[in-house]
């Protein structure tokens, strides 16, 4: 049985992937491992961190420029979350600082109860090999807000006048309401009881409140959504909050210069100030913008922008390749193998495919927030992820590309004396191609999707703006990232076509409808 020369590459790596399975994982082992190696080779390279909120993105790239000023090359690692994931990635060295706040470090990160002093803060994280800065100069505090003509209506002008009104709507965020000085915290210190509370991120909520499908949520009394929506801040009369001061967290093994370099911020910024460059970065849509201001420097022009951003845009799709494809070869290397044992009858058959499926129910957020803490906020977790969600398809195509070859051909090659490897290599997997190719083509489309979710990591690709933009509620920004994946998917999957046709002969293809 003689096969085109055209699909002896391919049938050469089926054959390599089943024939050295062990020599295959530790491949793919070498290359996950040297793309992390890569990935955190930033020599004198400062990487700033920030949470998924406008203030944090404006004072992180405060400090990017800050770095860049003092000749370090700096990395502003954009919206990796909420609070529990950016310390996660402070204490891991994925970044070297970001901008936190004393009440969240006392409450949520110290776990301590009860007022803490700026030494006692400082003496407590350097146990940890953090440091903590002065305060920037101005408190940005935990409220609840409403829409003023509601309030007003209502006559609300406290959180304990809430007590009196169970029928509104509450929408906090995911992370206010697992806080330890959160939601539960506070509505049990007011008495609040509402019949309807629902997780809605941050810059979705204040969406949501204007087009009345809450009525309340927290807020940062600095945001620049108050003024922008003409909400009412209420008064917290039972003096809930704890003062919320904005510091840098660092580590203490940053460079020195940076540390000295970014301290020069502090008692820089009050209140009004801040509120002024949180209101820019939403008006213009751009936190560069902002961190401009601050400098009092001249934004960027119309041809200088359009420049940064397509070359934004080049540097998001290597990223989102990257992922892609690093991912897709670990997931070939190990899937064929393991299809071809699942192909054969029995319980190790039930085993591998149960267990290929058990992975690919897991949510992706919780996949990610279950690696975190082994491999740290990187591209690697990313990759590992999207490497285990690709597993089944092609495990699963290439154990039916197998299991359906008729038994009058299994008949055949043995009777022509073939071994049982030999009718693997030379028979069998050339006949499955067409199938473990489609599994390969499917698990490739899947992953160009699931790849955006890195952008909640600070892992890169066109998550990252798609992130940025539900913050900002801006949906051009959603489109910088949504419309390429889609069009890499749509390519990614001709591409599949053609190649599918180059090296499937076509008596060996799968029809349309098995596709």
């Amino acid at each position: 049985m003689m096969l085109p020369a055209r699909c002896l590459d391919f049938f050469a790596l089926l054959r390599l992937c089943v024939r050295f399975p062990r020599l295959c994982l530790a491949c793919s082992a070498v290359l996950l491992m040297l793309h992390c190696s890569l990935s955190q080779c930033r020599a004198q390279t400062v990487v700033v961190g920030s949470k998924k909120f406008t203030e944090s993105y404006v004072l992180a790239e405060i400090a990017k420029r800050q770095l860049a000023g003092a000749g370090f090359k700096a990395e502003h690692r954009q919206g990796l979350g909420g609070t529990i994931i950016v310390w996660q990635a402070l204490l891991h060295g994925d970044i070297s600082m970001y901008v936190e706040y004393t009440g969240t470090i006392s409450e949520e990160i110290l776990k301590v109860k009860g007022p803490m002093t700026a030494a006692e803060m400082r003496g407590a994280l350097q146990k940890q090999g953090i440091g903590m800065s002065e305060n920037l100069g101005f408190n940005d505090g935990y409220s609840l807000v409403m829409r003023a003509d509601k309030a007003k209506a209502l006559g609300i002008e406290t959180i304990s006048d809430l007590k009196a009104h169970p029928e509104l709507r509450a929408g906090p965020t995911p992370e206010f309401l697992g806080r330890q000085d959160g939601w539960k915290p506070l509505c049990a210190r007011y008495g609040l009881n509402f019949a309807e509370v629902r997780g809605i991120e941050h810059g979705l909520g204040y969406a949501a409140m204007l087009s009345d499908k809450i009525d309340l949520k927290e807020c940062y009394t600095t945001d620049a959504k108050i003024g922008e929506y003409h909400l009412k801040v209420l008064k917290d009369d039972l003096g809930y909050f704890p003062q919320y001061q904005a510091v840098f967290l660092y580590r203490l093994d940053t460079p020195p210069r940076a540390i000295v370099a970014v301290r020069k911020l502090e008692g820089t910024i009050d209140e009004n100030r801040m509120i002024a460059l949180n209101v820019l970065a939403e008006k213009t849509k751009n936190y560069a913008d902002a961190a401009a201001a601050y400098f009092k420097e001249a934004p960027a022009t119309k041809g200088s922008r359009t420049a940064a951003l397509l070359k934004y845009e080049w540097q998001l799709t290597v990223q989102h390749i990257t992922l892609v494809v690093v991912s897709l070869l670990a997931a070939i290397i190990v899937s064929v193998p393991l299809g071809v044992l699942a192909s054969k009858p029995g319980w190790g058959s039930q085993i591998i495919l149960g267990t290929a499926g058990m992975i690919q129910t897991i949510p992706s957020l919780a996949l990610l927030a279950l690696l975190i803490p082994i491999f740290g906020i990187d591209k690697t977790t990313a990759i590992i992820a999207l490497f285990l969600y690709s597993l089944l398809p092609i495990i699963q195509n290439t154990a039916v590309g197998l299991r359906d070859i008729p038994q009058p051909l299994r008949e055949s090659a043995e009777a022509l004396g073939l071994e049982p490897r030999a009718q693997l290599f030379k028979i069998f997997l050339p006949l499955a191609a067409g199938s473990i190719l489609a599994g390969i083509r499917t698990s490739a489309v899947i992953n160009v999707g699931t790849a955006t979710l890195a952008g909640l990591i600070g892992a890169g690709g066109y998550g990252e703006p798609i992130q940025s933009g539900l913050q900002l509620n801006d949906n051009a920004t959603i489109l910088q990232g949504a419309v390429p994946a889609a069009l890499l998917a749509i390519l990614v999957q001709f591409g599949f076509n053609l190649l599918d046709r180059s090296l499937i002969p076509r008596g060996l293809r799968l029809p349309p409808a098995r596709e």
